[in-house]
């Protein structure tokens, strides 16, 4: 079999985010493999998902499923069973664990994880923040912002700033360049909150070139030359530490492990 062969389903009754993030997980340990990966969400009705399951047979796919209802449960296990495919139920077991040691029966609510609590408008909250203050759009931000992150280009400012704000948190970013003017109210925010961000020069070169490729322009630039990403490098690093701020290196690091840092650092503050 062939990695090009590799076809996973994820079928869920409400978003499926649960099942597609423990699949990602899985997968970022075979970068070499190229996967087939399908999402099907808010699947109710035993028609529907029948038709689902008839695809998946054809693609011999791996389907991971996190249903509460009964009878959608019992109709795959029963298919899969019958046509020898591979599932896994990702909820159920642990729902059963739980009822067994609580003497508490489920609610077997689907999408209940999804309600529309405080939590959740807090979130969307601050995604919204994060739009609106991106790339120091608005300087103000960074006085109402939970976090607020610094860096040159191509340290993955905003991927991290979305990723943070979908944790609840409110963060603001700025880019920094030689030529640019610090924003006075930069100075105003407690240090604990800054992050400045780096990265190794020969990454940032290769970024950046990759970057110049994918416009269709030449990769040997100003902007990709490794004097200019020096100097860069050092007006960053010179402001951070006027700052007192946290610096974290970003060369071999995933959004998700940088994030953990700035939450672990912030929240170790608290």
């Amino acid at each position: 079999m062939t990695d090009d062969s590799l076809s996973i389903y994820v079928l869920s009754d409400s978003v499926g985010g649960t099942a597609s993030n423990i699949t990602n997980a899985a997968l970022s340990q075979f970068p070499d493999v190229h996967c087939n990966f399908k999402t099907f969400s808010f699947i109710r009705e035993k028609d529907q998902l029948m038709c689902i399951l008839k695809k998946a047979q054809e693609a011999n796919a791996v389907i991971l499923h996190t249903f509460v209802e009964k009878e959608l449960i019992s109709t795959i296990h029963d298919f899969c069973f019958e046509h020898e495919l591979t599932c896994f139920d990702i909820l159920n077991p642990i729902i059963k664990e739980i009822r067994a040691r609580t003497n508490i029966e489920p609610q077997f609510k689907p999408g209940a994880m999804h309600k529309l609590d405080e939590d959740y408008f807090d979130r969307i909250g601050a995604m919204e923040f994060a739009v609106t203050y991106d790339d120091g759009k608005d300087p103000k931000g960074f006085l109402e912002a939970d976090i607020v992150i610094l860096g040159i280009s191509r340290t993955s400012k905003t991927p991290l700033s979305i990723y943070l704000a979908n944790q609840n948190y409110k963060v603001a970013n700025l880019p920094l360049m030689p030529e640019s003017e610090i924003p006075k109210e930069l100075w105003q925010v407690d240090p604990k909150k800054i992050v400045g961000l780096t990265n190794d020069e020969s990454k940032l070169s290769s970024i950046r070139k990759e970057r110049m490729i994918s416009y269709g322009m030449n990769p040997d630039t100003p902007y990709s030359s490794k004097e200019r990403i020096q100097k860069e490098i050092k007006y960053a690093e010179d402001l951070y530490k006027k700052l007192g701020c946290q610096i974290i290196n970003v060369s071999n690091k995933s959004i998700e492990e940088t994030a953990a840092i700035i939450v672990n650092s912030f929240a170790a503050q608290i």
